[in-house]
């Protein structure tokens, strides 16, 4: 958070791509982002984020909608500030997803990815063995981070912020 609002989040659009019930919004919003955008592929967020926005007093400036971007990128507008926690694990074209993240993000893009360590190899792995056993079609992945930032960079996006952990990884990029 504090790198986005580092790089101008007053009065900025905001578009969250896969927010869940929108914690990151709300929170944006509250820091000064004048609206926000969230992009699911699934309705089931719907009522917990609207009962979130509505307690925060925001809910008239968040927009929520089902669309996949990176299969209907004109379907959404360009935003200052475009977000991805803990999602682009979660889509099997990381490439495609972060191209039209990278292309709507006027200032600021912001992702996280799960580090490639041996410990995440093997939870991943049984993760989506147990999926396939239950006759569940949700698979994790593990992309290569050098080509998760490689799709963003081709934007014309510059790496500005990284921070690493055990479990997460997160790289901010900005267009100056």
């Amino acid at each position: 958070m504090a790198f986005i609002s580092e790089n101008g989040v007053e009065g900025a659009s905001v578009l969250e791509i896969g927010g869940g019930v929108g914690g990151i919004q709300v929170e944006l919003l509250a820091r000064g982002a004048a609206r926000t955008t969230n992009l699911e592929l699934v309705d089931s967020y719907e009522a917990d984020a609207r009962a979130l926005a509505t307690e925060a007093g925001v809910a008239d400036r968040i927009q929520r909608r089902q669309l996949d971007i990176a299969v209907a990128p004109d379907q959404v507008g360009a935003h200052d500030v475009v977000v991805l926690h803990r999602v682009v694990c979660c889509y099997p074209d990381y490439d495609g997803l972060l191209n039209a993240a990278a292309d709507h993000a006027t200032r600021v893009l912001v992702f996280s990815y799960p580090p490639r360590t041996v410990l995440n190899r093997a939870g991943f792995g049984l993760e989506n063995m147990w999926r396939r056993l239950r006759h569940n079609d949700f698979r994790t992945y593990l992309h290569d981070p050098d080509a998760l930032l490689g799709a963003a960079q081709r934007h014309g996006l510059h790496p500005s912020f990284e921070h690493r952990n055990r479990d997460w990884n997160v790289v901010g990029l900005t267009t100056t």
